[in-house]
Parts: C-alpha cells; structure tokens; sequence
C-alpha cells in the first residue's frame, strides 16, 4: 500500500524530467520511473543512468556502490564490506551479507599489547584491524544471481570518474583537510587525497589513477579482479609489511553469502531487513514489536511520553544486541525469539510509563562494542518495483586510513568490531562475551539496518543510514514517523532523533528534538540526557499513489542527492 497522496503533497520541491534523461536534485525529487538517494551526485546519477538504459535496481546499486568507491572515500569502499536487502516485484526478498571477515590467522586475544594488554591501537588503527574485504564478492553474486545488465557497464562509471577524476564537493574537501596531519603516517594515502602537500579546494578536480587501474581489474575479470592476480598480490604485499594477517588465501577463499531476511510486521507493514550478523534487523523488529502495544500515535510525536518509550524499547534490543547477536555460522542467534510477538509482551511488560529503567552490566557482564558512524546508505527502486537497500563501510571514517600502494583503495578497520578480549568489560562500551570474539573466517557484529517497508503487497519505502549504533534507532524512528504519526516523507527523514544504547545508560538527543520543558521532564522520570549535532544521514525512496516514486536525501548531508527518470 503507498503513502496516500495527501502525505506526498508537501513532499517534492523537484520535479521530475520531462525528458527521457536523468533528474539528479539535492532535495526531494519526484519520478514515475526509477530512483536512486545515495550520498554523492557522481553516484546517484551513475544508478540512475543505469536504470534508465534497462537495467534493473540490483544493478543500479552495483553501479552507485562502485561510484561510491570513488566520490566518498570516507565510507564508498571496494576494500570494505556490508549488507544489500532486496524485495522483488513479487513480494519476495533476500538478503545479501557481503561483511567482512577475520583472517585465517585471527584468534580472540590478537588485540593484545606486548604486555598482554587490551591496545585500541592494533584494534582499531593498525593492519591487524583489517578485515578480509566483502564488497566486490558481494557485488559479484548479487549481479550474478540477480543482475540483467553487462557488468562491465556497471563498473565503467567508477573507472572514468577514477581515471578522469571529479569535482571536489565542499563536504569532501573539508572532510579530507581534516586528515591532513593523520594521513602524513600513511604515505599512500597522503599521496592520494592530498595534491603536492596540500588539501584539495571545493571545485578541484580529484583524480585516482591507481584506484581506476584496480576498478579497471575489477570491470574485466569480475571478483577475480579483486580477490585474484595484481589486486591480491597488492593488497597481501602491504598486509605483510604493515604486520597484518591477510593473505591471498584469505582473499581467495572470501565468499558472500545470501541469507534469509529477518521479517516482522508494525500495525500492517511488513518489515524486511538485515539478518546477522548484523544486528541492525532483529533489533528493528523486537523494537517495533515492543512499541506496537502502546498508543505511540496518542503520545504526540518527539513527546517527553514518546521518548521515553522509545528509550525503554532501545533499552532492551541493545541489551539482547550485546547478549546474543554474533555471526550466525559460528554461534546460535536466537533470531526468532527475539523477533516474536510473544517476547515483545513480556519485556513490554517490563517497562513503566513514568520511570526509566536501570542498564545493568551484570545482565550480560559487559556493553556493546564500538562502532563507528562513518557508514554510507543508498536507496534503489526500478520502474518494475524492484527495491534495493544498501548499507556498507570501511568502519571508522577512511577505514584504517591505509590505502594499497598500487592499488589505490583504502583499507577497513572492520577488525574493531570484534569484541577487545575475552571478558574485558568496561563502562565506556567494551565487551567480552563469546559470541563475538575474533576467530577465523568469523564475520563480525555490525549494526547496519537496510530495511524496506511493504504493505498489501506493495512497497511502501526503502530506507537505511550510517550511524554505528545509532543506525538501528535512526530507521526505527522514521518507520515510527511514517506509520504512528503520518509524516510526509521529508518531514519523517528530517524529523530529530535520538539515541539510546543500553550502555552507556544514557540517551543522546539531536540538538531541537524537543524543548527544555519537556527535557526536563524526561530528566525527572530518570533518565540521563545529553545533546549532539546530528544523527544519522537517512537517504530513502518512498512510493506514493500512481507508483510514484518519491527519493529522499537526508538534509542532515549537504551532498546526498536523488536522481531519476
């Protein structure tokens, strides 16, 4: 079932073409024919030419990643990872889990100093925090298992705007400056993003010659262009001298793996989302299943009532998020208890309307682990309905800051989203419980939600961000804004948000999601508050009467951009 066209009304400042070619708009953007909402206009625009020469939204977002890969080195990788959820015209749908993995070499203590001390370092900034890259492998099988058009046309894009080069964003060359100083340690890296020294300028053309090489392997001989020949030996030539542990047979032996969708329904909507190891799905739907028993529609959104509830729900999921989400080929995810109706009631049951609760360590002897917010989402829908939700990262921003010499690709830092050490807990967010732990071939814990709305059988949204851990919350809270209180599609994307984790035990509000009033009053039924600039970064496509499509950047992203025909 579609958004109504009333909600749709005071959603579009950009009409669609008249013509047969591509609209791309920095705001909300209108089309009867195929959509793309991803970060970059290069990218954006790359999907929607796709989809506009025949090819369905599967391969549009093969073409948007791989231009990601270019335009947003922060997050757009090839030496990354993440996760694609795919409905089908149908009513069907799969998941494609393209997560990173540890090396054959990885065991739960190699995160450990000299001295045996847990070190954020090797952890997080150091060749040992380098996960076995997924993203192409991913790309690969869902093109080969999904795809329609030539693959070789799906990756030309990234390779001309490599080879040729782009125009520097203002965002972009902000965000390059900022590293300035981090990226003088890693030669590679300097010499990519830096010109003689210095900081691109918005408007500089930004051209990777090395990357379009790679991009160019990857165009002729498919996922062996990366896991196999110059690309492989490149990569595990870097590992060996940086001291990390990928090999080429840990390269050669990297496989995706299509699951099963974790599904759930909120008030007649039917859920589709991301299955482990991400916990992004299960902690969507036992969160929607907790709210479903009360009035949120009554409590008047952003609400001192409303947020709390919200709180308690959060509360909860990220409680059993620490407890038992992991890699399901190595440990027993209780996906269908934790997804059921029936648990939902009894932690419900569990939650009072005018008091917070406690976050208790002892209740899994730890807290979930860090995850950072540098992730990009995309959204793609085609003319026949196919929709594609797209979440992948490098982890922290640049990943681990290395880039492959010869190569041209950074390097993820995916290896920190493994549990520090066996049983180490601390206040500030470290966790040792075994599910995820370190060990060979184990893909780690993610938080990414790509999540697609249907209802009677028709899409309703495609919708997904970036935010760590807060991209769980970050999803919930438009689905609530769309289906509880009826916003617009912009006005549901740009509503504020905030952010509850179980541990730390305190909620984090975007800077005007209510007023000192009733923050106060959320204060006085117990909770710890505290404010930040932005959460989330929410490209998605929503469907309104007629089968229009309606592509939603976030505002929060000055660059993200819809394009369609």
């Amino acid at each position: 079932m579609p958004l109504p066209a009333a909600l749709l009304a005071t959603a579009c400042n950009a009409p669609a073409a008249e013509t047969p070619g591509v609209t791309v708009a920095q705001g909300t953007l209108e089309s009867g024919g195929g959509m793309v909402v991803s970060a970059y206009p290069h990218a954006s625009r790359a999907g929607a030419e796709v989809l506009r020469a025949g090819g369905n939204a599967v391969d549009a977002a093969i073409a948007t990643g791989f231009a990601l890969a270019v335009t947003h080195p922060a997050a757009g990788n090839i030496g990354g990872g993440g996760f694609m959820v795919i409905r089908f015209p149908d009513g069907s749908s799969t998941v494609m889990d393209f997560r990173e993995k540890a090396p054959l070499r990885a065991h739960p203590e190699m995160f450990l100093d000299e001295s045996g001390e847990y070190s954020y370092r090797i952890h997080h900034r150091s060749h040992l925090a380098v996960g076995v890259p997924g993203t192409v492998a991913g790309f690969a099988q869902a093109h080969e298992k999904y795809g329609s058009a030539a693959w070789t046309g799906l990756v030309e894009p990234a390779v001309a705007l490599a080879r040729d080069g782009f125009e520097v964003s203002e965002r972009l060359a902000g965000s390059l400056a900022g590293r300035l100083e981090a990226f003088r340690d890693y030669p590679a890296t300097f010499a990519q993003f830096f010109r003689d020294g210095e900081p691109y300028a918005p408007g500089d053309t930004l051209v990777q010659a090395d990357l379009a090489a790679t991009l160019e392997r990857i165009r002729d001989h498919g996922r062996d262009g990366f896991y196999a020949g110059e690309t492989a030996r490149l990569l595990a030539e870097e590992m060996e001298r940086g001291g990390g542990w990928i090999t080429e047979e840990d390269l050669a032996r990297y496989q995706a793996v299509e699951r099963e969708p974790v599904r759930g329904t909120y008030r007649g909507y039917d859920i589709i989302s991301m299955a482990p190891p991400s916990s992004g799905g299960t902690a969507l739907v036992e969160m929607l299943n907790v709210l479903e028993g009360f009035d949120v529609a009554a409590m008047g959104a952003n609400s001192p009532a409303h947020a709390h509830h919200l709180i308690e729900a959060m509360r909860r999921a990220f409680r059993d998020r620490a407890a038992h989400l992991a890699d399901p080929d190595f440990s027993d995810v209780p996906v269908a208890r934790l997804t059921s109706k029936a648990y939902a009631a009894e932690i419900r049951a569990t939650i009072k309307a005018d008091a917070a609760s406690v976050s208790d360590p002892d209740d899994v002897a730890g807290a979930p682990g860090w995850e950072s917010s540098e992730t990009t989402h995309y959204s793609v829908v085609d003319a026949d309905g196919l929709a594609v939700s797209v979440t992948y990262t490098l982890e922290g921003g640049y990943g681990s800051y290395i880039t492959v010499p010869g190569a041209g690709f950074l390097l993820n830092n995916e290896m920190g989203d493994f549990n520090a050490r066996p049983g180490l807990t601390t206040d500030r967010g470290l966790i040792g419980t075994e599910p995820n732990l370190a060990r060979p071939e184990q893909r780690m814990l993610s938080s990414m939600t790509p999540t697609i709305l249907a209802r009677d059988g028709e899409l309703v949204a495609v919708v997904g961000s970036p935010g760590g851990r807060t991209i769980i919350n970050t999803v919930l809270q438009i689905v609530v804004n769309v289906v509880d209180f009826g916003m617009s599609p912009a006005d549901a994307v740009a509503a504020k948000r905030l952010h509850h984790q179980w541990l730390p035990d305190a909620a984090r509000l975007e800077d005007g999601y209510m007023s000192e009033d009733d923050a106060a009053v959320l204060t006085a039924m117990g909770h710890q508050i505290s404010w930040s600039g932005r959460q989330g970064i929410a490209h998605c496509i929503f469907t309104g009467e007629g089968g229009v499509l309606v592509g939603v950047p976030d505002p929060r992203d000055s660059d993200g951009t819809a394009a369609g025909y």
